[in-house]
């Protein structure tokens, strides 16, 4: 065999094994873009640990007057239209982007409020500054002169739904209604 027919034979190969791998490592960059590790009053949480679930997460914090409490409200309610065998394999996240004021046991209390399927968490701001950058999402701390909260946090407002494989699925802002929201969901669990 000549050089050129190694070198072709070579190419082919290396063409085969790319169109094999190319979706694997596709589900691979997904899997590392949307994984995570936050703590809750009950210990730590991946993505992962959500497998066999339909996930909603939503980042914010608990001091937010108006936007967070809509959005989880908006969701909660979408989730009660569901029916009850589809509704009860949904979880939402409620991840925290205010650890300096937020504690476990707030968040837990805050992310009950709204369902009793949801959960509260949060990190450190390291970790936290790494989850929103890979999900593409924003926020910062604004201080507030002469206030008793002594700052506010502004914050971009989606919520990310994900499969019960942890594929993600949709991106919702928060202002989708509860039947918008609802519609979406019912194309998931489908």
């Amino acid at each position: 065999m000549n050089k050129i027919s190694k070198l072709l034979i070579a190419v082919v190969i290396a063409i085969i094994i790319i169109v094999i791998a190319k979706p694997y490592i596709k589900d691979y960059n997904e899997h590392k873009q949307y994984d995570f590790k936050v703590n809750t009053i009950d210990g730590e949480v991946t993505k992962d640990s959500f497998k066999g679930k339909y996930l909603a997460i939503y980042f914010g914090y608990t001091f937010c007057p108006d936007v967070c409490p809509t959005s989880l409200s908006s969701l909660a309610q979408a989730i009660n239209k569901l029916p009850k065998e589809k509704a009860k394999d949904f979880v939402g996240l409620f991840i925290s982007v205010d650890p300096d004021r937020d504690t476990l046991k707030n968040l837990k209390e805050y992310a009950h409020y709204f369902h009793p399927n949801f959960i509260g968490a949060t990190s450190t701001k390291k970790n936290i500054d790494d989850i929103t950058s890979r999900y593409k999402t924003y926020y910062s701390k604004i201080e507030l002169e002469d206030s008793a909260m002594g700052y506010s946090v502004a914050h971009t407002s989606f919520i990310y739904i994900f499969d019960k494989s942890g594929k993600f699925r949709a991106k919702l802002d928060h202002f989708s209604d509860p039947g918008k929201i609802k519609e979406i969901l019912e194309e998931i669990v489908k």
